[in-house]
């Protein structure tokens, strides 16, 4: 019965010791930070920024054209296909119009003939002159001899000298008026000639600028007309793309305005290849459109090596402001609280989470500029702030945060 008293009163003691040893696992000192929950963190560092507006957009050719026949003809000799790389003043096809052939054949004929008219009237008025001459000097020696002795000429005499005189004077002054209009004419048939020779050498259509034949629209013994302002793409030679130059045509925003100058260059990323050109704002309509507040702005790539091709997208990245070697923190750790506003997590040397206000300047795609409030190597939670609380204890974990977060 003492045995029997004994081991229950042991067990008693010893359920006791087991109940007091668990309650005492249980029990967690506050300020331990063994314990912290993990935090990551990230330091306030100074950081050169700028506020880039990135638009994203499809390249253009610089210039685009049909190119049309100046005369009508027939194809004779095509020299270009689709894909082909023109020089400015390149051959690109031949026509053949022999209606023009004849005419210019006609036009020279007609310039022999107005410089034998002409040939022809100078030697009449040098006849003309050489009359004149005989005659006015007959005419003045008779005058002379009657004035001196009258009695040796008679007036008779002197009277058809002095019609002689007359009539060969009016004979030069007629053959100049001929020589004149032989010039005249000479001059007109040139004239033809030249505008004939110019439609002529309208026969050899050349490409207008640098570029690419996109479209071939005729072939070899296709008729083509002459280009009007009725004319459509199917009457013309083909289509021709100016692509050693790609333009840009950008609509920035109205708060973006009056950041955007000409001359002003700007990084042009284009996905597709994986790479970043560099490209330049050379012209703007200075004009808000007022249906979408934006501007109309272009912006031109060189294009030598033609790697870029018309239709491709690409995203231009313009920059706005920019500020050098000032506080910055990624924009995750700072909560907005209105204009130029906002708060922090920031994480002393005991570890402890203090709640600061900060005051914000200028801000990039992935960091903000700290005014006030930070100083230099300040460490700050990054990320979600809600799951954390004022004086709570953390184990901070330093992050460095990825550009695409």
């Amino acid at each position: 019965m003492t045995f029997t008293k004994t081991k229950a009163l042991f067990s008693l003691y010893f359920i006791a010791g087991i109940a007091t040893g668990c309650g005492s696992a249980h029990k967690t000192n506050a300020d331990d930070a063994t314990n912290a929950p993990a935090a990551a963190v990230v330091k306030v560092a100074r950081l050169s920024i700028a506020d880039n507006l990135e638009i994203a957009s499809e390249f253009l050719p610089f210039q685009e054209v049909d190119v049309y026949a100046k005369v009508s003809g027939y194809i004779h000799k095509l020299n270009v296909d689709v894909g082909a790389h023109v020089k400015q003043g390149q051959v690109l096809a031949v026509l053949e119009i022999p209606e023009l052939q004849q005419q210019l054949q006609q036009d020279e004929a007609s310039v022999r003939r107005s410089e034998q008219d002409l040939a022809r009237a100078r030697e009449e008025l040098n006849r003309s002159q050489s009359a004149y001459n005989v005659a006015h000097i007959t005419y003045t020696r008779l005058a002379d001899v009657q004035k001196s002795r009258p009695e040796l000429v008679a007036q008779q005499e002197i009277d058809v000298a002095q019609g002689k005189d007359l009539e060969a004077s009016a004979g030069v002054s007629s053959e100049k008026d001929s020589l004149a209009s032989a010039e005249q004419g000479l001059l007109v048939a040139k004239a033809a000639l030249g505008k004939d020779q110019a439609m002529f050498d309208y026969a050899r259509m050349t490409a207008p600028f640098d570029g690419v034949v996109t479209q071939i629209y005729a072939y070899t013994g296709a008729l083509l007309p002459a280009g009007t302002a009725s004319s459509k793409s199917d009457s013309g030679l083909c289509r021709l793309a100016q692509n050693n130059l790609l333009r840009l045509v950008i609509p920035v925003p109205e708060r973006a305005v009056s950041d955007i100058h000409v001359g002003q260059t700007v990084a042009v990323d284009v996905s597709g290849l994986k790479k970043t050109f560099n490209g330049k704002i050379v012209r703007f309509s200075d004009q808000i459109d007022t249906t979408t507040r934006t501007m109309h702005t272009e912006v031109d790539v060189p294009n030598l090596q033609y790697e870029l091709v018309p239709g491709m997208y690409a995203s231009v990245k313009m920059p706005l402001h920019s500020a050098a070697n000032v506080l910055t923190v990624p924009i995750q750790a700072v909560q907005a609280a209105g204009a130029g506003k906002g708060a922090v997590l920031v994480v002393g040397s005991n570890n402890k989470i203090e709640n600061r206000n900060v005051t914000l300047g200028m801000q990039s795609a992935t960091d903000v500029e700290i005014t006030s409030g930070l100083q230099e190597n300040e460490i700050v939670i990054f990320g979600s702030q809600g799951q954390f609380k004022t004086g709570e204890i953390v184990s901070p974990k330093v992050v460095v945060p990825s550009v695409n977060e």
